[in-house]
């Protein structure tokens, strides 16, 4: 249970700051890294391996970011 509040915590903390930037390619970048970050946490956490996790957790925070306006 402590593992699965430790890595909802990061996904909420990658949420909330997907939306730094001022421009849209600017939030897509910060997105992707955060979501990168975010995303090898959770996967060397649950086994899936650190590397697989952050290119979904990146290409899911660039895809947000991105999408994200003002």
């Amino acid at each position: 249970m402590r593992q699965m509040t430790h890595i909802t915590l990061v996904v909420v903390m990658c949420a909330l700051a997907a939306g730094c930037g001022q421009t849209r390619g600017t939030r897509a970048v910060t997105g992707g890294l955060l979501g990168a970050g975010g995303g090898a946490a959770i996967g060397s956490a649950t086994g899936m391996g650190a590397g697989t996790g952050a290119l979904i957790g990146g290409a899911g925070g660039a895809g947000a970011g991105g999408l994200t306006g003002r």
